[in-house]
Parts: C-alpha cells; structure tokens; sequence
C-alpha cells in the first residue's frame, strides 16, 4: 500500500468513528430527553437509521442547545450523588467527636501535643 493509500483509510476510519461517538452521544440524548414523547423518540431514531448523516446533522441544529444542557444536568447530577453517596460512606463527625478522638489518641501516646493542637484547630476551623 502506498503513502496515500493508509492515509486514506486512516482517514475514513477517523471519520467513522467520530460519527459512530456522535450517533451514541444523539441517541442518548433522545433518551434522556423527558420532554420528548414515546413516538417522536421513535421517529428520530427511525430517521437516524434510514438517513443517519443528514438526520445527525438534523438534530444538532435543531436540539443542540438542549443537548449541551441536558448533558450538563445529567453529569451535575451524577456529581451530587456521588457526594452523598461519599458523605454517607465517609460519615461526617461533629468537631466534638473529632476532638474527642483525637484526645483519645493523645491519652493513648499515638500522638504528640503539637499534632493533637493540629487536629483540634482543624476540627474548629
């Protein structure tokens, strides 16, 4: 094969997958839509197989905007359950009870002055 030959198909290659990335990124917006209903859900995704060039092109005009907002709430949403989910595992300490942990640590001789004075100014700030 020559030099034009692999860049050739190298390129095509690219081009399709960017598509294919695009076609899942389009369809999972159809599905996350609420607003949308069963049937235009099913229509748009009728058209994306019988024309999936055009109709791609199609839908980024006309519903890109919401795309981009409905991409953005989803990933803000998995964000905030995945604190709570973290709050909840991790467990939140009051002040009192880190101090006192910490206090326990020092009657015990794990820690020294200097680094028990560090957690108990962390746990007030």
């Amino acid at each position: 094969m020559q030099f034009l030959e692999v860049f050739w198909s190298i390129t095509i290659a690219f081009f399709f997958l960017a598509y294919l990335i695009l076609l899942f990124q389009i369809v999972a917006d159809i599905f996350r839509d609420d607003s949308l209903s069963g049937w235009v859900k099913a229509l748009w995704i009728f058209v994306l197989l019988v024309a999936p060039y055009i109709s791609a092109l199609v839908y980024l005009i006309v519903r890109g905007g919401g795309m981009a907002r409905r991409n953005h709430e989803a990933a803000a949403a998995a964000q905030q359950h995945t604190e709570e989910y973290l709050r909840r595992v991790a467990g939140t300490q009051s002040p009192a009870d880190q101090i006192a942990a910490a206090k326990s640590l020092l009657d015990a001789g794990t820690i020294t002055d200097a680094e028990y004075a560090q957690l108990k100014a962390k746990a007030l700030a």
